[in-house]
């Protein structure tokens, strides 16, 4: 019997890796805990992208010099989301326990298709959880995806197989109506992308008007609908807002409940950030009609606060849900028993085979911190927004450009007399100054033709004094940068 060389990617020294993993696990907490003492943002400097940047590894290296790589290199030069001051686009921040949820979940690396695993029961409660918060019903389904857009393709999806009475998934869209969905100026651009990657092509989709709140016109919708009908082409979905990027803005979710009841539509309610807002007891009322919605994408690494990567989609009809993506492959039927006794429940509800654990971070958020508590730092990121709004409006060198219904708030900083031209660049060179001087990140918007600084507070570390910081460095680089321009 010849004898053979055998590897595996183990360590070789348990104990070894073992005290470099508590050496890596205390950089991170360490990386965490002072979060707040630098700038939210810095550029990546020549040294470390070097550092990172070499050629193709050949050769086996040393694991302890790798990680000393990655604490120089890597850990001091983040996008920046997890600092108190970080307000920019709507960006989660991360918490310890779903850092360790991320690794113990890696540990584990199972495979979530489905299998008789406790990964698969904790994405069930998980889900089981995110219906009660919305009001779905029990009978619901859902699926935790990467983000926003790979929950509202989920939901997207599920519409187009549920409101089309020829066979789509065998025989596709050649030969049948144009599809149509509906949303308002204000809609987020994955509506555009989604439709384009389900075929249905950009021009499916039509954008309506908003009112002054930024909340769309149901009526648009009922006319745009009628006028496509008579076109010939086949509605199939409106697409309602909960948390605009703009402002913040959240649809009449009820009143649209009953156009898509009584049009024979989906109602698809991009939740991204603003429907967490369930969660607080003072802002649920701005949701009313959710319940009634057929499909909610929001995700938790928003105002969930949970790291990097988990959005949600639930689908009040699971059936429609499971229609939309079930396979009948050979090797993918359960036998009855053993590891796989039933049908592979989550990649029959979205378009991935293999996923990881993502689940586990938020079981174990919840369990730790409970809902309750959750809702209340999003009361507080509300309350953080019109502190803001109101100190904005008590300075006469700025100006509020939107209402603020939620969490985000619009602004810029004036000169009297001064056109918007030049407004605009004063503004432009504020913000850049904002990132680069590290003080804060807002991003920027435009409203009504002005450019505005944004501030999105979905931030659980942000606190009232982090508001006068920004305020205060507004109009100390405005009157600076003014002299300038």
């Amino acid at each position: 019997m010849n004898e053979r060389s055998e590897i595996n990617l183990d360590p070789e020294d348990w104990d070894a890796f073992s005290q470099q993993a508590h050496e890596a696990l205390d950089t991170a907490i360490d990386h965490m805990r002072t979060v707040a003492d630098g700038p939210p943002w810095r550029p990546l400097p020549a040294d470390a992208r070097r550092d990172i940047e070499g050629p193709l590894p050949r050769e086996e290296g040393d694991l302890g010099e790798v990680l000393a790589r990655v604490k120089r290199s890597i850990l001091p030069y983040p996008t920046g989301n997890a600092h108190p001051r970080f307000w920019g686009w709507v960006m989660g921040n991360g918490t310890p326990e779903g850092m360790l949820g991320d690794m113990l979940a890696s540990a584990m690396n199972p495979h979530l298709a489905g299998y008789d695993q406790s990964a698969s029961a904790v994405e069930r409660r998980v889900i089981a959880w995110m219906a009660e918060v919305m009001g779905f019903p029990d009978t619901a389904s859902g699926l935790l995806v990467s983000g926003g857009t790979m929950a509202n393709l989920t939901g997207l999806a599920v519409a187009r197989q549920a409101k089309t009475d020829f066979d789509l998934r065998e025989q596709g869209l050649a030969g049948g109506p144009r599809l149509r969905v509906y949303g308002s100026v204000e809609t987020h651009s994955w509506a555009e992308k989604c439709c384009d990657v389900l075929g249905l092509g950009r021009v499916a989709f039509r954008r309506v008007a908003a009112d002054r709140e930024g909340r769309v016109v149901p009526q648009a919708i009922r006319a745009a609908v009628a006028e496509d009908r008579r076109r010939g082409d086949l509605p199939i979905c409106v697409i309602a807002t909960a948390g605009t990027v703009d402002t913040g803005a959240i649809d009449d979710l009820d009143t649209l409940a009953d156009l898509c009841r009584d049009e024979d539509l989906w109602l698809h309610v991009d939740g991204a950030f603003g429907a967490l807002a369930a969660l607080a007891p003072s802002l649920r009322h701005k949701l009313r009609g959710l319940e009634r919605c057929d499909s909610v994408a929001f995700d938790l690494h928003k105002w969930g606060y949970l790291p990097y990567e988990v959005g949600c989609a639930l689908v009040r009809d699971g059936e429609a849900h499971r229609s939309t993506f079930r396979t009948r492959a050979s090797y993918l039927q359960p036998p009855g028993r053993g590891l796989q006794p039933d049908v592979l429940e989550f990649a029959d509800l979205g378009v991935q085979l293999s996923r990881g654990f993502r689940a586990l971070k938020v079981w174990i958020s919840l369990e730790t911190h409970g809902v309750d508590k959750i809702g209340r730092v999003i009361e507080q990121n509300v309350d953080q927004a019109r502190v803001l709004a109101a100190r904005i409006e008590a300075e006469g060198s700025l100006e509020l450009l939107a209402p603020v219904p939620l969490n985000v708030v619009c602004f810029r900083y004036v000169e009297p007399g001064w056109p918007e031209e030049r407004l605009e660049s004063l503004n432009r060179e504020i913000l850049l100054a904002l990132q680069e001087d590290g003080v804060a990140i807002p991003s920027s918007t435009v409203r009504d033709s002005r450019f505005a600084l944004r501030v999105a507070i979905t931030n659980h570390r942000t606190r009232y004094t982090d508001i006068d910081v920004l305020v205060d460095a507004v109009l100390d680089r405005g009157r600076r940068l003014a002299t300038t321009l």
